[in-house]
Parts: structure tokens; C-alpha cells; sequence
């Protein structure tokens, strides 16, 4: 099992321009160290319009500046935005093929449809089209990268003949991903021969593992929308390791939590706005959720997050690989959590974890 890390790109409340250009440095900084001890690639999401939360809405150019900082990363879109006007599918292929070569063939595609009510109604898009516009959109993608015309008739884009530059360094293409939080968009991932990325909230091992299962059987009958199969899993978990228990969860702990009630607040926003039998209907599990039991204590006993010392943090990760993870994802940069103790904790990852799994 492979480490890499996850970043939202997260920033405090309210933070100055200044200090918002000073954290994106910070940011880069911990990937280029995270490299140099081991972590071996690394993702962005994108976001709109969440304010502290991510500050991602521009990945193509966060991507390229950690490329331009690495050598051996996977450079990572976990992931791209597809349904438009997000971004349309001509300019995504073109951005992505362009960083793959300047990367050297390191980059990796993942692509999803977004689940908030800020980004979705801030751009204009049907909550009920996100799917099927995405599942367009990642077609006319792979056709831009294979063929040296492009054109394309379909529902939601139509695409007169062009010749299409430049094309990724990687033939036919990059590995593609897809991002899942449902259980039936785990299976939808395999049946499509797509990368697993499994960004789950609040979830056990033991259901986990059961969706890791299903994608791994569903696979095995793929219809590739690509022009091959990527079985591969990546699952997302919050993070921080320090030099004993204690100390790991008074550095996280607000960082851990705070998170999970921002993705909780965002998931449910959609929800008043969707339509009976949506692909999104999966995010009422969230409503009404109580605070007073889902604690840290809660998360930490349940095992939902990897924070700790180095013992448990090997400890919990050796679980995930147990259950037949190809990459963790460790998301560490929390908006409030300085920038020291997150560099310290890659630190430890790269000395005492990373080597219990043949890397170093």
C-alpha cells in the first residue's frame, strides 16, 4: 500500500491576502517535503465558493506549481469537476494533457460531479443532470486525448471538428479515477473500469472494506469508458501523528472535528433542493445528525480517523492495507493547525510509518 495525501487547501476564517499567498507556499512546502520522505503522490480537490473550507478552485494551477516542485509524485485531480459550466470538457482535456507533460507522465484523472449547494446553484447546474453530464463530459475528455480530431453530438455538448493539442505524455491517457461517497457509486466506478477514489465520511472498517468489496467484484465485468481498465483503490482519512497519543489528538482534535461538521453542514445543503429518487438522496444519512455523540471520542473509537502516535498510526493504516487498499490518502492540513506541527507530522509519517509498509 502506497501513502499519498489529500489536500482541501484549506485556510483560517477571514484570512488576508497576504497570509493567503504566505499558506499556499506553506502548502506547497509540506508536498515537497512530504516527497522527500516517502509520500508518493499527491491530489487536490476542487471547490467553489467555499470560503475557509477550500480554497481550491483553480487545481489545474495548485497541480502545476507541485509538479514544478516534485520529481516523482503522482500528481493527482481528486477531483475534476466535470459537470458544466464548471469547466467545459475541451478546456479540462487540454489543461490536464498540458500538465501531464510537463510532469513527465505523472498525473493521474480523477473526475466527479460535485455535492453542495453553494457550488452547484453558484454555477447555474441541475442538481438531477450532474450524472449524466459527467459521464458526457468524461467521454468527449477521452476523445480528446485519443483521437486526432475531436468531435463530438451529444445531450449537453456539441463539439465541431477540431484537431485536438496538445495530447497527454501517457498513451492512450492518464489512469482514470472517479470520486465515490455512495455505496452505489462504488459500483458504479467499477462497472465503468475507473480508479476507486473512496472519499467517505464517518465510516467504519468493516464498511469500508464492504464497498472496497463490491467495487473489487464489479470490476471484474467492466465496460471501460477508458481505453483501459485502472483497478485501483485510493480511500481518503483524516490524519496527524505525533510523538505520543496525546499530543497527536490536542493538535487535531479541533481540525478533525471541525471538518467533519463542514462536510456534514455542506452534504445536507443539497438535499432541500434535489428531487425524489437523486443520485444524491445517499446524503440523508447525514440529517439530523447528533453532535453530543458523533465527538471525537466517538470517531477515534469507531477507528474513522488515523491519528495517534507512530505505533497506532501503523497500527490503523495496517487495517486499511489488510483490506486491499491500493493508495491512503491522508488528508493533514487542517485550516487552523500551524503550519509546524503539520510538517512535523509528515515528518514522523516519512521516519516511523512509511518504512513498516517498504517505503522510505
Amino acid at each position: 500500500m502506497e501513502f499519498g495525501l489529500l489536500y482541501e487547501w484549506q485556510m483560517p476564517q477571514g484570512i488576508s491576502r497576504a497570509d493567503e499567498s504566505a499558506s499556499f507556499l506553506q502548502m506547497q512546502e509540506q508536498i515537497k517535503f512530504a516527497e522527500s520522505v516517502g509520500f508518493k503522490s499527491i491530489w487536490s480537490v476542487e471547490h467553489h465558493f467555499l470560503e475557509s473550507f477550500s480554497h481550491a478552485s483553480a487545481p489545474e494551477v495548485l497541480l502545476s506549481w507541485a509538479a514544478a516542485n516534485t520529481t516523482t509524485m503522482r500528481i493527482g485531480h481528486g477531483v475534476r469537476l466535470l459537470p458544466y459550466p464548471y469547466n467545459h470538457p475541451i478546456r479540462a482535456a487540454e489543461q490536464a494533457a498540458t500538465l501531464d507533460l510537463l510532469s513527465q507522465g505523472r498525473l493521474e484523472f480523477g473526475s466527479g460531479r460535485s455535492a453542495t449547494a453553494a457550488e452547484l446553484g453558484g454555477f447555474g447546474i441541475d442538481p438531477a443532470q450532474t450524472r449524466e453530464m459527467w459521464r458526457e463530459s468524461l467521454d468527449l475528455i477521452i476523445k480528446a486525448w485519443t483521437n486526432h480530431t475531436v468531435e463530438h453530438e451529444g445531450k449537453y455538448f456539441k463539439q465541431v471538428p477540431r484537431p485536438m493539442v496538445p495530447k497527454p505524455l501517457q498513451d492512450p491517457h492518464p489512469p482514470l479515477w472517479m470520486s465515490c461517497t455512495s455505496p452505489e457509486s462504488h459500483e458504479v466506478a467499477g462497472a465503468l473500469g475507473l480508479g476507486l477514489l473512496s472519499f467517505t465520511l464517518a465510516l467504519d472498517f468493516r464498511e469500508v472494506a464492504h464497498r472496497i468489496a463490491k467495487y473489487r467484484e464489479r470490476i471484474k465485468t467492466a465496460d471501460p469508458i477508458g481505453k483501459f481498465v485502472n483497478n485501483q483503490t485510493a480511500v481518503f482519512t483524516m490524519a496527524h501523528c505525533a510523538e505520543t497519543n496525546e499530543l497527536a489528538r490536542e493538535r487535531a482534535e479541533k481540525g478533525v472535528m471541525q471538518y467533519q461538521h463542514d462536510q456534514i453542514e455542506l452534504l445536507c445543503s443539497l438535499l432541500p433542493e434535489i428531487k425524489e429518487g437523486s443520485s444524491y438522496d445517499y446524503y440523508e444519512r447525514f440529517v439530523g445528525v447528533d453532535y453530543d455523540k458523533f465527538t471525537y471520542d466517538h470517531l477515534e473509537r469507531k477507528e474513522m480517523i488515523l491519528v495517534g502516535d507512530p505505533d497506532r498510526c501503523i497500527q490503523l493504516a495496517k487495517k486499511y492495507e489488510e483490506m486491499g487498499v491500493d493508495r491512503l490518502l491522508l488528508f493533514v492540513q487542517y485550516k487552523d493547525m500551524p503550519h509546524e506541527h503539520t510538517m512535523d507530522a509528515l515528518r514522523l509519517f516519512g521516519e516511523e510509518v512509511l518504512p513498516a509498509f517498504g517505503q522510505a
